[in-house]
């Protein structure tokens, strides 16, 4: 019996914004059945440190993504929840 494989792609936008000493960022992603998940992360500057923006984004930006996968992680168990036949006969 052969198998079959699918392919999906998934897009993230990531979305900035930064003042001098503060980062925040948004991550995006819009599921199959088109809801959208956001997460976000902040990242902030020490006063001594020289004003690199690109770290910040770095920073807040895989906190964003973090936040995204607890996220995304959530809406997978509701999504399990609902599809879920108690008192149904194992197959």
């Amino acid at each position: 019996m052969a198998t079959m494989t699918t392919t999906a792609t998934w897009t993230i936008e990531m979305r900035f914004e930064e003042d001098p000493d503060r980062t925040h960022a948004m991550a995006v992603l819009r599921t199959p059945d088109g809801r959208e998940l956001h997460g976000h992360g902040q990242s902030r500057r020490n006063p001594v440190d020289r004003p690199l923006p690109r770290i910040g984004e770095e920073v807040a930006g895989a906190r964003a993504l973090s936040n995204l996968a607890h996220e995304l992680l959530e809406y997978a168990a509701g999504e399990i929840e609902s599809n879920v036949r108690r008192g149904d006969p194992a197959p």
